[in-house]
């Protein structure tokens, strides 16, 4: 008996349609970090996080926007129109689903970053501080040591 064969896996077209929605839903901090650095119009990163954590350090352009206080305050700090990217602390935290919920209810388009801070400082992208610019070493389990992209 194979634990990977039961249950049965799903059809070719049930696959296509699971995980086009899921990208549809998703995206990850390498495409994130590529589109801030070519200046990609048409997106807002919201950091979800309390200001503890955004002091400790976020991601550079970020609009800090903590989950409970989208409601109150969204539609005077994100634009109509722009497609919301939310990330909280990471793979173990669900605050980025919270506020891609809220956003959705306040009718952005909304993605939410998988990984979250964790695997953009993980990955070695900047991070400002209220000390400036910040780069660590790219974990080797996340990242190729030579530097090259995974090219997924």
């Amino acid at each position: 008996m194979s634990f990977v064969l039961s249950p049965s896996p799903a059809s070719a077209e049930q696959a296509v349609a699971h995980f086009a929605a899921k990208l549809a839903y998703e995206t990850d901090v390498s495409d994130v970090h590529n589109d801030l650095e070519a200046g990609a119009p048409g997106l807002a990163v919201v950091d979800t996080r309390g200001l503890d954590a955004w002091e400790q350090g976020h991601l550079p352009g970020a609009i800090h926007l903590p989950t409970r206080q989208i409601p109150a305050r969204a539609t005077q700090e994100i634009p109509a129109g722009v497609v919301v990217v939310t990330y909280c602390w990471g793979p173990g935290c669900n605050g980025s689903t919270k506020a891609a919920l809220e956003f959705a209810k306040l009718g952005y388009q909304v993605k939410e970053m998988i990984g979250g801070y964790e695997y953009w400082v993980r990955e070695g992208f900047p991070v400002r501080t209220p000390d400036g610019l910040r780069r660590r070493q790219g974990d080797d389990l996340t990242v190729v040591p030579t530097g090259a992209t995974c090219d997924c």
